[in-house]
């Protein structure tokens, strides 16, 4: 009886530890939640260049799952990659480096090349540094002006819903090397 006693009383501290121990962050959110209906929404466009480093040994891109079909496939359905690739300014990989392009990509469709996206834009440097941006969708990769919603952000994207066009801008195959191009239109609070 001592025992379960004993148990009864450690669960419990450690449930009521577990709900004293707010931290700083937890407050500053919660206090950005009160004010959330007094904030006015704003309005952003961004535009900026994915590298993409698609072999070799400093490849950005890397597959990490296939299906048993995906070899027989010409639009490689089941193929899941995982990347983190590098955000610029410009075109050129040497421009202002904004941040990373971090995600899940799996080819999901049997009759065109298209990708099942999971896209975080990782904001380190500049005006957004430390905010991200949240894309998923489909994105039908031979297209033009590909459209694929922002469901989220964080940081100063709190709150964001919007959308982003994304075409490629360059592909080297001699260096398996793709820029792409995206711009977001964002609003957030």
């Amino acid at each position: 009886m001592e025992r379960l006693c004993a148990i009864f009383i450690l669960c419990s501290l450690l449930i009521a530890g577990s709900y004293a121990s707010t931290t700083k962050e937890t407050l500053e959110a919660e206090k950005w939640f009160r004010n959330l209906s007094q904030r006015r929404e704003k309005v952003a466009k961004l535009r900026f260049y994915i590298q993409d480093v698609l072999g070799g040994p400093n490849a950005t891109i890397w597959e990490v799952a296939r299906s048993d079909i995906t070899s027989l496939s010409h639009t490689t359905f089941g193929q899941i990659r995982v990347l983190d690739d590098l955000i610029t300014a410009e075109p050129d990989r040497n421009s202002e480096k904004l941040g990373r392009a971090q995600g899940l990509i799996t080819s999901a469709d049997l009759r065109e090349s298209a990708l099942a996206m999971n896209l975080n834009f990782v904001f380190t440097a500049g005006k957004y540094n430390g905010s991200t941006l949240c894309i998923l969708g489909r994105n039908p990769i031979d297209s033009m002006n590909r459209e694929l919603p922002v469901v989220g952000g964080t940081g100063v994207f709190r709150m964001a819903r919007g959308f982003s066009i994304s075409n490629t801008y360059s592909y080297d195959p001699v260096e398996n090397y793709g820029v792409l191009e995206y711009t977001v239109y964002v609003s957030y609070v």
